[in-house]
């Protein structure tokens, strides 16, 4: 059984100064770590492949050329007889199913995606799992940051788990004056 993180839209430093701890504790039981984009700086490149037991990537519309020089705009892997493709953005919610089918089936069982910090777990008509992460370190819309951990094996995709971030509490205003 192979044990997954998955992560997307770090937006390190600019959205948070760091990863929450409960994500790198995810990074520590995880065999492969998964990362959708939008890293923002390659020392987080670095941290989690100086960390993770296996990094896979993709680069986002948010990264650089220090990012660039990591990862393509698509990954694919295997994982416990689990096909993965990986990329940062799929479009629009309408039509997506329609149009990851058009790109990807047949040639992956998952793909997992991330630029929309909202979380995604659905299966096209041709059988792809299509599994978005949302962000642990930015929110946007949703009511916390949020990631996944599943586990392959057998050429299955269990355990599918996204995880709520306890949100941070709002730093107090500085006094006037």
């Amino acid at each position: 059984m192979v044990a997954l993180l998955l992560l997307a839209d770090t937006h390190l430093p600019r959205r948070a100064k760091e990863l929450p701890a409960e994500v790198w504790d995810a990074v520590d039981a995880a065999d492969v770590v998964v990362h959708a984009g939008d890293w923002v700086d390659a020392a987080t490149v670095r941290a989690l492949s100086a960390r993770a037991r296996r990094l896979v990537g993709v680069a986002g519309n948010n990264d650089g050329p220090d990012v660039r020089e990591h990862f393509g705009e698509v990954a694919e892997f295997a994982a416990g007889g689990v096909r993965f493709a990986v990329v940062h953005e799929t479009g629009a919610a309408a039509g997506r199913e329609r149009r990851c089918d058009e790109r990807f089936a047949g040639s992956c069982d998952v793909l997992v995606f991330g630029h929309s910090h909202v979380p995604w777990d659905t299966t096209t008509p041709a059988g792809v799992r299509l599994l978005n992460p949302g962000s642990p370190t930015d929110r946007r819309r949703m009511p916390t940051c949020t990631y996944l951990t599943a586990h392959a094996e057998d050429g299955r995709l269990r355990d599918v788990r996204l995880h709520h971030l306890t949100p941070r509490p709002a730093r107090a205003p500085r006094p006037a004056g």
